[in-house]
C-alpha cells in the first residue's frame, strides 16, 4: 500500500468491483503485501502505510477476509533473522490474525495458508521457504484432513511457477536463475509431500504480479497477478492489476479466473 501514489483509490476501487459482482464472493483471500516495503523505511512510515490499509478495510470491506504476509509487509530494524521475527509479529497485529500459518474449513474444503517468508540465514532479508516446525506441522495438518476432502494451499511465494522465468533477464552463461525469493527452495520436498496426499488439489500465490498456470502431479499452481499491477502504474508486462475469482466445488473440481477491475 503506497499513500503517495493513489494505492488507496485503487484499493477502493478493487473491493467496489469485487463487492459488485453478480454472485458476492463468500471470503476475500489475501495472500500479503497489503503494504510496499515496510522495511525500507522508518516505522512511522510503516505505520502510515497500515493505517492506509486498515482505513480502506474499515470503510470498504463487508466480505470476511483473511490474510497472510508477505516480504512486503514486515517491517524490520535490520534484515537479521531475529528482526525479521519481530516484524512478522508487529504485521500480524496489523492484519489482525493470530498465526503466521494456519488451517481453515471452508465449506467442503480445506484451506491451509503458509509462512513462506523465512530469514536468509546465508545472508541478508528473505528467502522462500517453510522452516522446519512449519513443515512438521504442516505433515501433521495433511495427514490430519479426511482424504476425501480437497485441498487448497495459499502461499505469498509460488510454490511453482512458470511466470518467474520472464521476470527479468533470467537465462544468463548457459542457464536458468531463479532467485530463492521468487519461487519456494523447498518446492521439490513440497512437491514429494503433495504426492502423498491426492487430495491436494490446488495452491495459489501472489508475490510475482504475473499471471501463470502451472499443472504438476494432478496440482494446479496458480500465481494470481496482483491488485496494484506494476506497483499501481499500469500492467506488469501482460498482467493487468486485477484478483482471481476461486470457485470450489464439493467434488474437488475448482475453477480460477482472473479478473482485472480497471
Amino acid at each position: 500500500m503506497m499513500p503517495l501514489i493513489g494505492a488507496a483509490k485503487g484499493f477502493s476501487k478493487c473491493l467496489d468491483h469485487i463487492q459488485s459482482l453478480p454472485h458476492k464472493p463468500d471470503l476475500i483471500i489475501n495472500s500479503g503485501d497489503a503494504i510496499m516495503d515496510a522495511h525500507r523505511g522508518g516505522r512511522a512510515i510503516a505505520e502510515k502505510q497500515w493505517r492506509t490499509w486498515n482505513n480502506v478495510i474499515e470503510k470498504e470491506l463487508s466480505v470476511p477476509i483473511i490474510q497472510s504476509l508477505g516480504n512486503h509487509d514486515i517491517w524490520v530494524k535490520n534484515e537479521s533473522p531475529e528482526s525479521i521475527i519481530e516484524g512478522k509479529k508487529y504485521a500480524l497485529d496489523e492484519i489482525k490474525e493470530s498465526s503466521l500459518y494456519f488451517s481453515k474449513d471452508l465449506g467442503d474444503w480445506h484451506m491451509i495458508s503458509l509462512d513462506s517468508i523465512s530469514p536468509n540465514v546465508e545472508g541478508k532479508w528473505y528467502t522462500g521457504k517453510i522452516d522446519e516446525a512449519q513443515m512438521h506441522w504442516l505433515k501433521n495438518e495433511l495427514k490430519a484432513i479426511p482424504s476425501h476432502k480437497p485441498v487448497m494451499i495459499v502461499s505469498h511465494i509460488p510454490i511453482l511457477a512458470a511466470c518467474i522465468f520472464f521476470d527479468g533477464n533470467r537465462f544468463e552463461n548457459n542457464q536458468w536463475n531463479v532467485p530463492g525469493r521468487w519461487m519456494h527452495e523447498d518446492a521439490n520436498e513440497l512437491k514429494n509431500l503433495f504426492l502423498h496426499y491426492p487430495n491436494v488439489k490446488l495452491a495459489i500465490s501472489g508475490h510475482i504480479h504475473l499471471l501463470d498456470r502451472v499443472e504438476y502431479n494432478g496440482v494446479t499452481y496458480c500465481c494470481n497477478g496482483a491488485v496494484s499491477g506494476a506497483w499501481w502504474g499500469g500492467n506488469y508486462q501482460q498482467t493487468k492489476p486485477g484478483y482471481a475469482i476461486i470457485d470450489l466445488y464439493s467434488d474437488g473440481r475448482f475453477t480460477n479466473t482472473y479478473s482485472s477491475y480497471v
